[in-house]
């Protein structure tokens, strides 16, 4: 189901980097790191946490930084789907 303007706003407060697309249809962070190894062990993680959710984000992958951009194509925008799985990326750091 396709969140309400409000309960975006919301869900994006709770986030810890999250940011907004312009288009308000994603949420994304671009994920910092000291080198590529630590990247690569961040975007297993993080494939994992796609798998187990069954929802899949684009990501972006470079030598020390990892893009994720979190949506619901379905229905073009994003559902609680996104956040559930933003919220567990989001404790993979703490």
């Amino acid at each position: 189901m396709k969140l309400t303007e409000s309960q975006i706003n919301s869900c994006v407060s709770a986030l810890n980097g999250w940011q907004l697309a312009a288009d308000r249809h994603s949420i994304w962070q671009d994920f910092k790191f000291a080198n590529f190894r630590q990247t690569m062990a961040f975007v297993n993680k993080v494939a994992d946490i796609a798998e187990t959710e069954d929802h899949h984000p684009d990501m972006e992958i470079g030598y020390n930084h990892c893009l994720i951009r979190y949506s619901t194509h379905a229905i073009a925008g994003l559902s609680d789907k996104d956040f559930i799985c933003a919220q567990r990326i989001d404790a993979l750091n703490s």
